[in-house]
């Protein structure tokens, strides 16, 4: 196991907390398979342009990394390739940032034809403007931390096939796109309501994913066990059906590389007509975790959607402890426990309260002639029962309150006979 000395930076405009952000660093560093073996923290009013810490903590940096034996030194922030350089030419040590960190362990978890692709796409943006320093060979690639994925297969080329391969796999990306705009129409055909889980990473959105559906994703108490969306069908206490689907966690400083390769995945969040925002309240920067989350949801175009905030891990006394401050900011809100199914019955009759909230229930007769009328129920709602008679066509559905309103309006008062709607 390679062992790793871990960096943190706190700037005057840090909004987040310096000893929690290594936590997570530290977590981070885990989960990609090394050891941390020391960390050392600075205060700057602003990073070095050079050394991004300065050339004196570089080279106190260069004496721990001697003193622990370490194999690598972990940024806990984005280096510029000549501050990645300059860092390595004084530390003489490997040096990573988080970015560098985060894309490893996608590249250890992406686990479908698209996810792998994904992530390598990120790899190679982010590594095209570093080759400078390496030479064209790129020998120094191979099985460390923050070399792994493409390193070990497709990145001993020049720039101009890297740049190939990042034309080639935006377009895999973006006919993989176009299927899964084929599966949403199917979805969208068989009318079921959409309900995304999103939040940070190892908030137990999973864990909900399974206990409301058993759909048996793995789960791990690790940073970003999971990386594809999961999507399964869940049903509510009167008999109706809602998809549910799982995405991929967030984190703060989540590398820009990583939200453009997975912009087409993280816009499945845009098709949903309720998110459930799953929150680890018993982590100590719940509240700052809820911001990253949201501040994400604002750049893919999210933020107008409804959102129900659900706090999770209510079987740890942290979450009960810090519940009622989290409670001043969000009062329409549950606390469960998805891993012992606390709070799971209410969490899916508020689900069906906002689901039915967005729908309205139709009973029409309608008049011959208006098939065309049929067909848009059949296409955007859910066509529950369906009869013709010499009269007409007596049917019952449900559908989203603007088509509905568009069907009701549509119908002249003397040729269909509205018999009731909720």
């Amino acid at each position: 196991m390679e062992k790793a000395v871990l960096v943190g930076l706190e700037t005057q405009h840090e909004q987040w907390n310096i000893e929690e952000t290594m936590q997570e660093l530290a977590l981070l560093t885990e989960t990609a398979g090394a050891e941390p073996v020391a960390e050392i923290m600075q205060k700057r009013s602003k990073p070095d342009s050079a050394f991004y810490v300065g050339k004196g903590k570089a080279e106190e940096i260069r004496l721990l990394v001697a003193e622990t034996g370490a194999d690598l030194v972990i940024f806990d922030d984005e280096l510029s390739p000549s501050q990645k350089r300059n860092l390595e030419k004084v530390i003489e040590a490997r040096v990573v940032d988080r970015t560098a960190l985060i894309l490893d362990i996608f590249a250890q978890r992406a686990k479908t034809h698209e996810g792998v692709l994904q992530v390598e796409l990120a790899q190679l943006n982010y590594l095209l403007p570093r080759l400078t320093g390496f030479g064209i060979q790129l020998s120094r690639l191979g099985g460390g931390i923050g070399t792994r994925g493409p390193g070990e297969t497709k990145l001993e080329v020049d720039r101009r096939r890297i740049r190939k391969r990042i034309g080639d796999l935006k377009g895999e990306i973006e006919e993989i796109k176009k299927h899964r705009s084929l599966h949403r129409k199917a979805r969208q055909a068989v009318s079921l309501p959409v309900v995304t889980i999103v939040g940070y990473t190892n908030a137990g959105k999973s864990t909900l994913l399974n206990a409301l559906t058993a759909a048996d994703v793995f789960v791990e108490d690790k940073l970003f066990a999971t990386l594809d969306p999961t999507t399964r069908q869940v049903e509510l206490p009167d008999g109706s059906r809602f998809l549910l689907t799982d995405t991929v966690g967030f984190i703060q400083k989540l590398p820009h590389h990583l939200v453009a390769a997975f912009r087409s995945t993280l816009e499945e969040v845009l098709e949903a007509e309720l998110l459930l925002h799953v929150v680890d309240a018993s982590h100590p920067q719940a509240e700052a975790q809820m911001s990253a989350v949201n501040e994400l949801l604002q750049k893919i175009g999210a933020e107008k959607l409804p959102v129900f905030v659900v706090f999770n891990k209510m079987d740890l006394p942290e979450a009960h402890a810090a519940l009622p401050a989290l409670c001043r900011d969000w009062p329409d809100h549950l606390a469960i426990s998805a891993r012992n199914g606390i709070g799971l019955t209410e969490l899916l009759t508020r689900i069906d309260e906002v689901i039915r909230g967005e729908h309205q229930r139709l009973d029409l007769k309608l008049p011959f002639g208006t098939e065309k009328i049929l067909a848009i129920i059949r296409s955007h709602g859910k066509l529950e029962a369906e009869e013709y008679t010499s009269e007409g066509i007596q049917i019952r559905a449900i559908l989203p309150k603007p088509w509905a309103a568009k069907i009701l309006h549509s119908l002249d008062e003397g040729a269909a006979n509205l018999a009731g709607d909720d």
